[in-house]
């Protein structure tokens, strides 16, 4: 078992900041009543827009569900267990793959936007698209936990049904729904266990 010590030698950011964004930091499955704000919200998004994708396509996309009306239609789309603690927390996203990402390239990507043209194939932007919103998602937790909040990233849901009922004039996919809030009452799980460094690094 390594100590705290040998945790942070070799990281340049300060410990405090390294608990709030991994260490200390939980998913959250109770959430108080204290609103998200549309400038944490903005914050959060102008933090991890500068994190890497692929030819900076940045394909994700995010639908920020406030009211009662909005959670509503979200509801009947989630597994059981997952719409108590929607219902009740202060702000849920959908985070969505954009399958038509490449019509932006001439924007992110200006010094070549002939690349465009590499992405005639919808099937082959399905695939590109979501593995750089899934890269993007684990961004955006951490974007949350940066603005001193709490996620609670959900995959226990009907992707097709919630596309059907929020993206049905878009080529948008659900990826990850994220509830985001201050955490409520028992928000926390028992902490599970994590692989040792040698379990999962190998260098040749």
């Amino acid at each position: 078992m390594t100590t705290f010590a040998e945790q942070t030698e070799g990281l340049q950011v300060p410990a405090d900041v390294q608990n709030l964004l991994f260490r200390e930091a939980r998913t959250a499955n109770s959430f108080s009543s204290e609103p998200v704000t549309e400038e944490q919200v903005r914050a959060i998004y102008d933090l991890v827009k500068w994190a890497p994708t692929s030819m900076n396509t940045q394909p994700l996309r995010a639908l920020v569900l406030r009211t009662a009306e909005a959670k509503a239609r979200l509801l009947p789309h989630l597994a059981p267990g997952n719409r108590d603690k929607t219902e009740a927390a202060p702000l849920t996203v959908v985070l969505a793959a954009d399958v038509d990402f490449h019509e932006n390239i001439p924007q992110v990507f200006p010094h070549a936007p002939q690349v465009k043209d590499n992405f005639a194939d919808e099937q082959g932007r399905v695939e590109f698209s979501k593995l750089n919103s899934l890269l993007q998602v684990g961004y955006f937790i951490i974007g949350v936990r940066a603005a001193g909040l709490a996620a609670g990233p959900m995959t226990g849901f009907d992707a097709q049904g919630v596309d059907d009922e929020f993206f049905a004039d878009k080529k948008w996919r659900s990826l990850v729904i994220v509830n985001v809030g201050k955490p409520g009452e028992n928000p926390w799980f028992d902490r599970l266990p994590r692989l040792d460094f040698d379990q999962v690094v190998e260098t040749l």
